[in-house]
């Protein structure tokens, strides 16, 4: 219903924002992501948003990215976790950051998250697999489009996200795409 809001940002309580649009003051639920990114008060600043509607509440989260806003739509789609707890997410790591913990299966930094145990961890990564955009799989320390493409050549070979990471970690930065796929099938044959 309510996609964008444009306006003067007129307060900042965490996690709470005010966005005045034309003298409609909207109350506004950011991750802390959003929130240190946002300007100084009195500032235009622009959110894009996702509307909640409860039997009890009708209720506004802002996100400063189009993939911020995806990631919280995919969290709040699984079942037991709510806006709030969506946002939790968002606020204790970065989309990037989301998308490697899936990518890699890796549990332990979802439940650092607070709200987060060790069985929502697992939920999260059993349904957000695959869903995250097409960075996902692709580690933040991929430094070049070689290795890019390197990961992208092996996961299409059928080896696992976890595997593709792993040998793609071995590869030095400035390996070119053909030479990179056949040292990476060398490490993982062994």
């Amino acid at each position: 219903m309510i996609g964008k809001l444009t306006g003067t940002l007129d307060d900042k309580n965490p996690p709470q924002v005010m966005v005045d649009c034309h003298g409609v003051g909207y109350e506004v639920f950011v991750p802390m992501s959003t929130f240190y990114n946002l300007p100084e008060l009195g500032v235009k600043v622009s959110l894009l948003t996702h509307f909640v509607v409860r039997e009890d509440a009708q209720i506004l989260y802002g996100f400063a990215t189009t993939a911020e806003r995806a990631a919280f739509r995919e969290l709040i789609k699984i079942s037991g976790v709510g806006p709030r707890t969506a946002l939790s997410v968002l606020s204790g790591m970065s989309v990037t950051e989301l998308a490697q913990a899936v990518t890699l299966q890796e549990g332990g930094r979802l439940i650092k998250v607070p709200g987060i145990g060790k069985k929502t961890a697992e939920r999260l990564l059993l349904e957000l697999k695959g869903k995250l955009g097409p960075d996902i799989g692709v580690p933040s320390s991929i430094a070049s489009d070689a290795q890019g493409d390197i990961l992208q050549a092996l996961l299409a070979l059928g080896y696992s996200d976890k595997e593709a990471a792993a040998a793609l970690k071995a590869l030095p930065n400035d390996i070119g795409v053909s030479d990179g796929i056949k040292l990476a099938l060398k490490a993982l044959a062994k």
